[in-house]
């Protein structure tokens, strides 16, 4: 059963700041309310209230709404119209498909003066006889009966043979009221029934196939029936019951904890989340970089990044994705686990996103890195832009240099190397004469061997 809580309307008073005490429009429709209270305590300033299809058996606990001006009560297990006559501002009535087949309740809404609108279809009080009639003649102040205006011709035809309307309908009324005792007491001997047989199906409740299951249901929707209060009752039970045991079947049961590393301390790589990535050294900067390719349209707050020396851990939209090895992580989150080749320094890492491709670079600097030296590049000579230089260097006439040694053409003059002398061509082929010791005077160094045989 559904009681109505003060949370329950707090949180349907949003519209109003979750104030209840100046409420004047509150919807609890469709809630599994039976029962109607604390209404008239906690919102006097109630103007609109709607309560349709609940399993609202009675109009109370109402009076006290003295500014109520529409009240929907449709489709729920009212059987009777009573208890309105507080509710002084009353304009409009909507009592649609209930059961009330008491015509003559209808009376009491005559101390609603400003009662202007009432449905009543749908009710088995509309199938009698001079129902439109009688209901006219009994609220004088009436405008609108079941969607339909009342005309005053209408008005002055119902007034004639009002005795007899009356006294047709109180015998429908009462044929009503023992068939009405008769299928109480039917369903009352069901429900003992059902009761009885309840121990002998939870001892089947093993043996029951689903086919059987499928078969029970086919016949509870299948069985005709009367429409009752209780079979409406009954109806709604059974599908909260579905329901119950739908969401029992549906419990997750937990998932055993994953092992990222092994007894024996080896790590194991995983990729649960499928995301591409690529892990590079960068050995001009003594680096390791990271691109791991998140989302592109993921905003960046959704991101949680955190670097150890041995592993990074990236959150994304309360998914963990372990880069790396991790020892603790959550429960329901992917895993991505890559081992690193050497450790790194966190508090030297950054982490960059891509405002293009919204991968996610990681750059962590090594722990135990090489120095390296690296040539400056030559700085370009900067040049003044005064007037005096820029006039000065207009002047100066600028020649291409040609370097010689680099000319590329094939000269045939240089094939030979020719000595440059001033004699002529014969004299200088011309060698000088040996001395009387047999050897070139030329040579300081040359020393004269008697048992070496001169040469020929």
């Amino acid at each position: 059963m559904v009681y109505i809580t003060e949370d329950m309307v707090r949180r349907r008073a949003e519209h109003n700041e979750s104030e209840i005490f100046s409420l004047e429009e509150v919807s609890l429709h469709q809630q599994d309310i039976e029962k109607i209270e604390h209404l008239g305590t906690w919102c006097r300033e109630l103007k609109i209230l709607y309560l349709q299809n609940n399993l609202i058996d009675r109009m109370e606990n109402l009076s006290r709404l003295k500014k109520l001006q529409y009240l929907n009560l449709a489709l729920n297990n009212i059987e009777v119209i009573e208890n309105l006559e507080g509710c002084e501002s009353l304009q409009k009535l909507d009592l649609t498909v209930n059961f009330i087949g008491r015509l003559s309740s209808v009376e009491t809404l005559r101390h609603n003066v400003h009662l202007r609108e009432l449905f009543l279809v749908g009710n088995p009080c509309a199938e009698f006889q001079g129902y439109r009639q009688y209901v006219v003649t009994s609220l004088a102040q009436l405008k609108w009966l079941d969607g339909t205006k009342i005309s005053r011709s209408e008005r002055i035809g119902a007034c004639q043979g009002l005795e007899e309307v009356r006294r047709r309908v109180w015998v429908q009324e009462d044929e009503y009221l023992k068939r009405r005792k008769k299928e109480k007491e039917e369903a009352e001997r069901k429900g003992a029934g059902e009761d009885g047989g309840n121990e002998d199906d939870a001892s089947n409740a093993a043996v029951c196939s689903e086919e059987d299951e499928e078969q029970q249901e086919k016949e509870f929707w299948h069985t005709p029936c009367s429409f009752t209060p209780e079979s409406r009752l009954e109806a709604h039970r059974h599908l909260e019951e579905k329901r119950r045991a739908k969401e029992k079947s549906m419990v997750k049961t937990e998932k055993p904890s994953r092992t990222l590393i092994t007894v024996d301390g080896r790590v194991l790589n995983v990729n649960e989340p499928k995301l591409d990535f690529s892990l590079t050294e960068d050995e001009d900067n003594n680096s390791i970089v990271l691109d791991l390719s998140v989302y592109r349209h993921m905003d960046s707050s959704l991101l949680d990044v955190d670097i150890q020396p041995t592993f990074a851990r990236v959150s994304v939209k309360g998914k963990v994705i372990e880069n790396l090895r991790s020892i603790s992580h959550s429960s329901d989150g992917r895993m991505f686990q890559m081992v690193l080749p050497v450790e790194v320094r966190p508090d030297s890492s950054t982490a960059l996103r891509s405002q293009t491709t919204g991968h996610l670079l990681l750059t962590m600097p090594r722990a135990k890195c090489e120095i390296k030296v690296t040539r400056t590049a030559p700085r370009p000579i900067r040049r003044s832009r005064s007037p005096e230089d820029r006039e000065r260097r207009n002047k100066v006439l600028e020649c291409l240099e040609v370097n010689p040694s680099r000319h590329r053409a094939l000269a045939l003059s240089s094939i030979v190397p020719h000595q440059e002398t001033t004699e002529g061509p014969l004299e200088a082929s011309r060698t000088a004469a040996p001395t009387a010791a047999g050897h070139d005077t030329s040579s300081e160094e040359f020393v004269d061997d008697p048992d070496v045989p001169p040469l020929v």
